[in-house]
């Protein structure tokens, strides 16, 4: 079935109000495409072994999920074309920001005081649209960002939820297993050395250990990759590659997700403490941001899932765009708050024409 084709589909199940998604994994040319048959809500406790999962960033919520044995589902090559890229401009209201950087000062005095070492804060911010095209939100998510996880999922009790994450969460395949620390940012201004700093370095080294700490008991051969620079569109983060081999052949995939998820990398370190302090102190809910998506088959032990970043939430007309950043000992509000504006080009750039 070609594209265009799908993409009408996609477009009619969206006026039904019937589930789908449609994703492409990182540097593939390849859109994935699943449409649910019925408007049933079904979660991870149904007994499907293959299915596409959308779980919050708060695992006490339960995570959705599409059944393959539910819907109909096909695989294309996405259609190329040139889109462009210009820094869109946008303001926040004064207050949303002193919110923010009081918000920011607040966890700093808290990690100075030693209750935690990192916590990721994280802010909404709200642009309205003059209009919105579901397929132009496809064509330009799908262009932009080639070496992202891009997707567009709709339920009808999520709404609509687009993204183009640059961090993989898990990839398993039998008993072997993937994934990453990601940290630190920086704009990208295509110099040939990038330098970091000591906040940004030890800010890395925080998501790497918490990783390594919580993998250890149900894996061996655990391999750490010297950390290196990862492009994700406009910024630039640090990266270490983390694999390994899962211990118990019974030890399954839910059991994994549970350990890793929510990394320090979107939550913080201790994490348990980390998560409490943004759930009693954010203000607002950040419902699927930060939390995991992707494709599972329980019966080979397969997994491929990202973590929600660079995401937003398209409701009618207006467009809730999540941001945030790992705050340390040696943050600096404002500089938090700048690296916010800079996350925030991911998305503005896909719904630019809309604004």
């Amino acid at each position: 079935m070609d594209t265009l084709h799908l993409l009408k589909k996609i477009e009619q199940q969206y006026e039904n109000n019937l589930p789908f998604v449609l994703y492409s994994y990182p540097e593939k040319e390849n859109v994935n495409f699943i449409l649910q048959k019925d408007a049933v809500y079904y979660n991870t406790e149904c007994s499907f072994k293959e299915y596409f999962i959308f779980s919050p960033f708060d695992i006490k919520n339960k995570a959705i999920c599409i059944p393959l044995a539910k819907s109909c589902h096909f695989e294309t090559n996405y259609l190329k074309t040139n889109v462009d890229i210009n820094e869109i401009e946008t303001s926040d209201h004064v207050n949303n920001k002193k919110s923010y950087l009081k918000l920011v000062a607040d966890a700093i005095q808290n990690i100075q005081s030693q209750e935690a070492t990192k916590i990721v804060i994280s802010r909404k911010k709200i642009v309205q649209l003059k209009e919105f095209n579901l397929l132009e939100l496809i064509e330009r998510v799908l262009n932009l960002y080639p070496k992202a996880f891009r997707y567009v999922w709709y339920h009808p009790s999520t709404g609509l939820w687009c993204g183009a994450s640059p961090e993989v969460l898990l990839e398993t395949d039998g008993d072997s297993f993937r994934t990453m620390a990601l940290a630190g940012t920086q704009k990208n201004h295509h110099r040939k050395k990038v330098e970091w700093n000591l906040k940004e370095k030890n800010e890395q080294q925080v998501v790497v250990d918490s990783i390594q700490k919580s993998l250890k008991k149900i894996t061996s051969n655990l391999t750490i990759s010297n950390t290196y620079n990862h492009k994700a569109g406009s910024l630039i983060h640090l990266r270490t590659d983390i694999s390994g081999t899962i211990k118990k052949p019974h030890t399954g995939l839910r059991t994994i997700m549970s350990l890793l998820h929510p990394t320090s990398a979107v939550c913080g370190s201790p994490k348990n403490y980390a998560k409490t302090y943004i759930l009693e102190k954010e203000n607002y809910q950040r419902d699927f941001y930060t939390g995991f998506l992707g494709f599972v088959d329980e019966s080979k032990n397969n997994s491929k899932l990202f973590v929600n970043l660079r995401c937003m939430k398209i409701e009618n007309t207006t467009a809730n765009l999540y941001l945030g950043c790992g705050i340390t000992k040696d943050s600096d509000p404002s500089k938090e708050w700048e690296e916010t504006s800079y996350k925030s080009q991911t998305m503005l750039q896909v719904i630019s024409s809309m604004i």
